[in-house]
């Protein structure tokens, strides 16, 4: 990672900084990744609704996680895959919702 050495300085209202420093905080980033984000034409979307997806993924995580444990003891050979790929595809359909709702 590069440092950061450059500094750049702009002058706002205070309105205009508190609305700069209230979308970065809804964004949960900081200042300036918000304002570099920005300027650099990135998308910058504050995803609320990622929370079943991520509880999602923890657990397909944890279940791939047992499924790796019971392999390495011997205790099984085959895996049905038809589980992960349907909770997976599930997934992905949920994220690209998100995605589209946002633009």
């Amino acid at each position: 990672m590069k440092k950061k050495t450059a500094i750049l300085t702009a002058r706002l209202t205070p309105a205009e900084k508190a609305a700069i420093e209230r979308k970065a905080q809804q964004a949960n980033m900081t200042v300036t990744d918000y304002i570099v984000k920005s300027a650099l034409g990135k998308n910058v979307r504050q995803a609320d609704d990622l929370a079943p997806v991520l509880s999602e993924l923890k657990a397909q995580g944890r279940n791939l996680n047992q499924l790796t444990k019971l392999a390495n003891m011997g205790r099984i050979d085959l895996v049905d895959a038809e589980n992960f790929t349907e909770a997976y595809t599930n997934l992905y359909g949920l994220i690209e919702e998100i995605y589209w709702e946002g633009e």
